[in-house]
């Protein structure tokens, strides 16, 4: 499973998060995120929750006041796979902060980041476990590091 950005943005279409896992140029960065921000906004609630562009499989969630958005590359990747993925992070990022808002993941911009990386690596999903997930995350805060 190959993930090449993971994105939380609001309802009115400010990103909140973004994680790209290659390497584009600011400016292409730039014009992806919004068209595929303005893809997503657009689509109504009978619509499914994944479409093409660009090359990429796009599978969003809606949570809340946020959606939670995937670019994962090629044919042969799991829609529903990835959206189990998105429904594991909001129920670590849950976990977390307790009932996770828009102003959690502002405010805490860092250990959000922190967490998605605990989960993972280079695009690759290598941990779902919410335990194992949140374990580095409680040490740091024991430590006062993050």
């Amino acid at each position: 499973m190959t993930l090449r950005f993971v994105l939380m943005v609001n309802k009115q279409g400010q990103t909140r998060l973004a994680q790209y896992y290659e390497r584009l140029p600011m400016d292409e960065r730039c014009a992806l995120e919004a068209e595929v921000i303005r893809k997503c906004l657009a689509r109504t609630e009978t619509q499914c929750s994944f479409f093409e562009y660009r090359g990429y499989k796009v599978v969003y969630r809606r949570y809340a006041s946020l959606f939670f958005i995937v670019g994962v590359e090629g044919d042969d990747e799991n829609e529903l796979s990835i959206l189990e993925f998105i429904h594991a992070l909001v129920e670590t990022l849950d976990r977390y902060f307790e009932n996770v808002c828009e102003l959690d993941i502002m405010f805490n911009l860092e250990k959000a980041h922190f967490i998605l990386d605990e989960m993972v690596m280079n695009g690759c999903i290598i941990e779902t476990n919410k335990n194992n997930i949140l374990s580095p995350v409680m040490l740091l805060d024991k430590t006062g590091s993050l």
